[in-house]
């Protein structure tokens, strides 16, 4: 298990969590669709003067990141339509028609969406130990969420809801498509396209701004919640496949709730107990997994972020970068052996 990946889905989830009660007490000065638009905003611009003027003057104009390519440029742009614009309208309409306790059960199908989107469109393996895991952590959530028995007042509200959780998952799953490539870029370009659009939906929708601190907080908590936290989730999506990020993340509503807890004093409830025992227990069944059979690598040419493993033996040309980790164009040959590994994206083959 890629322990290091593990714990950049983890980080993800908590700054993502944390984000949850930050935004909510900016809910009062700032309407719902505006204040996503701002997150996004503070996501996309936070860490374009990260990535293009403060990183550089920190580590040098050299970066171990491979950036975009035209060939990731759709995969990109699917992820920024259903994450990014369709997924947060969809949310939206649906908040309108449904009672709260029931948009927060509902909302914790995110995760079980991406797991089977990914097992079973992308063709992500898993074991019962992995699925028992993945229903360990989405039951947690449930638990935390639950508030009293839900009221269905309609169908619509609801399947609104549920489509914007697929919404999300399809994004998951097609950011992990371009996980190779800068996480910084990806988080930029999503931000700085999604942010706008949602910030002129709700200005559109009759959402106003008029408070200068409320929109400075929301700038903060986008960059932190949303441009870091993505930018950590791309990069474990780059090593752990798109299930198993997802299943970690899945534990940013307890992390936020313990968040809640520590800095705002909340009490200690048994449901944030059950939750987290679910939760932990999900988590260790995913730490502990061991999958290993004889598979082959068929040959690949690509550029992204890498060491010179077993499965980066290849020559240098002159013009490519020296020291480790680096990033440039490179093949590999086909190959068949055996080791414990996960669907990252040198192990997408068939089972």
């Amino acid at each position: 298990m890629n322990y290091h990946a593990v714990g950049l889905a983890l980080v993800s989830a908590a700054l993502f969590g944390i984000s949850t009660p930050a935004a909510k007490a900016l809910l009062g000065a700032v309407e719902p669709v505006v204040l996503a638009g701002l997150l996004y905003c503070g996501a996309g611009a936070g860490v374009a003067i990260w990535r293009r003027i403060l990183l550089p003057r920190l580590a040098g104009p050299q970066t171990a990141e491979a950036p975009l390519t035209r060939q990731d440029l759709p995969w990109l742009a699917g992820a920024i339509l259903a994450g990014g614009v369709v997924g947060p309208i969809l949310l939206m309409a649906g908040l309108e028609r449904t009672a709260a306790s029931t948009a927060s059960l509902l909302l914790t199908l995110e995760g079980v969406a991406t797991a089977l989107l990914a097992w079973f469109a992308f063709g992500e393996n898993f074991d019962r130990r992995v699925a028992t895991g993945m229903a360990c952590l989405v039951a947690g959530a449930v638990v935390l969420a639950w508030s009293g028995a839900p009221t269905l007042d309609g169908l619509m509200g609801p399947l609104l809801i549920v489509a914007a959780c697929t919404a999300w998952a399809l994004d998951n799953n097609l950011t992990r498509k371009v996980s190779l490539a800068d996480p910084l870029q990806i988080v930029e370009i999503k931000g700085l396209v999604a942010g706008p659009v949602s910030l002129l939906a709700g200005l559109w929708a009759g959402g106003t701004i008029v408070d200068a601190a409320a929109v400075a907080g929301a700038a903060l908590v986008g960059f932190l919640g949303y441009g870091v936290s993505l930018a950590l989730f791309v990069r474990a999506l780059r090593d752990l496949g798109t299930a198993r990020t997802g299943a970690y993340f899945s534990t940013a509503p307890f992390l936020g709730a313990v968040a809640s807890l520590v800095v705002l004093g909340e009490p200690l409830t048994v449901q944030l107990g059950i939750a987290g025992l679910l939760m932990a227990t999900g988590v260790w069944l995913h730490l502990t997994e061991r999958h290993e059979h004889e598979h082959e690598h068929e040959p690949l040419e690509h550029s992204h972020q890498h060491m010179h493993d077993e499965h980066h033996q290849h020559e240098h040309g002159p013009d490519d970068p020296p020291g480790e980790p680096h990033a440039h164009w490179h093949r590999h040959e086909r190959m068949r052996h055996s080791h414990p590994h996960v669907p990252d994206m040198h192990h997408t083959h068939a089972h």
